[in-house]
Order: structure tokens, then sequence, then C-alpha cells
């Protein structure tokens, strides 16, 4: 079951999408970030497989503040700088990390009501994915599983690096990399997880063989082998954390 609902925030009306399995509740709940490309059909199919596999998720729309838009082809969007910078310049004000941290209390407050559970799992891909960790360190008490995929941005020189977060993450962590990824290196993600590791979090940080964007099937670096992967490895995450 696919429904649009608004979820109040402390800075406005946040569009939120939600996907519950068939037949009766309660269940688990998942938090869905999207990516920077913003929300679209694409991601649907993926908040359907979710609930099918018996979880109600909630996809919102953290684009919000920049009022309604169209998101972007992504195959523009990949190929051509310009179109890119000028996505980017128009989002990013409206999107920092700190102002979807702040939405997240609503989100998670959604999902408690919704699901009579106290802690949950988040899922991101790209910009999604540092957002994930964020939330992972930002409410860890509320989050047992977090997961990223392709993600960026996750260590960084500045003083909001999700890595710095580690030593206040109690959830299982699970980031898959691409392999073709400037936002992500090799340097970065050693860096990850031996941050982890020093903070005691039990976690799993690896690379798959693909480029960023693997994930969502209208880019034009989705792998739907490396995709089904993917799936693999959250649904595990999440059917040894959410549903013991």
């Amino acid at each position: 079951m696919h429904e649009t609902i608004t979820i109040k925030t402390d800075d406005g009306t946040c569009p939120a999408h939600v996907f519950k399995p068939s037949g009766a509740g309660p269940w688990p709940g998942v938090l869905f970030y999207m990516d920077g490309i913003g929300m679209r059909p694409a991601l649907f199919p993926m908040g359907e497989r979710l609930a099918a596999a018996g979880y109600y998720v909630l996809l919102p729309d953290v684009f919000y503040r920049a009022g309604a838009y169209t998101a972007p082809d992504p195959t523009q969007l990949f190929g051509d700088p310009a179109t890119r910078a000028a996505w980017f310049t128009k989002i990013r004000e409206h999107a920092q990390p700190e102002m979807i941290m702040r939405d997240t209390r609503a989100f998670l407050d959604h999902l408690r009501a919704a699901t009579s559970h106290d802690r949950f799992g988040t899922t991101g891909y790209c910009m999604g994915g540092r957002l994930s960790l964020t939330a992972a360190g930002t409410y860890p008490t509320e989050i047992a599983a977090a997961a990223a995929y392709h993600p960026g941005g996750l260590v960084t020189d500045q003083p909001d690096s999700p890595h710095l977060l580690a030593p206040k993450i109690k959830a299982v962590v699970y980031v898959g990399g691409a392999s073709e990824d400037a936002s992500f290196t090799d340097e970065q993600s050693r860096a990850l997880d031996q941050a982890l590791t020093a903070a005691g979090v039990d976690h799993t940080v690896e690379t798959y063989p693909a480029r960023h964007g693997w994930v969502p099937s209208d880019t034009p670096a989705h792998d739907p082998a490396q995709a089904e992967r993917h799936w693999e490895t959250l649904l595990a995450l999440f059917e040894r954390t959410l549903k013991r």
C-alpha cells in the first residue's frame, strides 16, 4: 500500500510517501532518505519492496523547503556539469544536514505513532546515505540500524562530518560504497571504518564494483546485479536488528 501524507516539521510541512505491508500491523519502521536527484517515481518501487518485506516505510521529500519542483532527468544530471551545478545550487541552501536532522525528529515521531515501536531502521542513497549515518549519531537511542549505499561526504574535514559522530552511534551500521566514486574514496572508506571500529560500532564497510548511483533504476549508473546485492544486505541488516 502506497499513500502520500504530510508531516509537520519545525520549519514547515513536508510531503512524504508511506509504504505499508499487506495484512495487520504493527510493523517495524524504516526511514528512507532519498538521494540528491529528488523525489520521483523511481524511488517508489524501492519503498514498495521494503514494505513487502514487512516494514512500514516513510520516504519524506527532504527538499520541501525549496518549494514545488520537478526532479531533473538523472541521465542529464549525471552527464552535464552545468545541469548538475544548477540543480545543487538550487537545492543546497534548502537541504542542509542540520535542517534535515531537525526534520528527522518529526519523522521518527511519525514512525513511533504509526508502528508502536521505539527503535527504527534508516537507509539512504547518495546524499541520503550521509543523512542515514548522521541520523544514527544524532538520534542514537532511536536508530537501531543505519544503512548507506553509494554515499558521499561521510568523511570530510568539516565539523559536521558523519564519521565524527561514530562515538555516539549505537546502531548496527552497513555502508556500501561504489568503486567509482570521487565522493567516497578508498581512503575515506578506510577512515570511516577506523572511526567506527575505534568507537566499538558493530559495522560493515565494503565497496561494490559499481558506479556512484547504482541502486535507483533510473540512473545511468544503475547496475541490476549490484542493486540486487544491495537488497540482500539491506534486508539482512533489518532482519537482524528490527525483527528481533
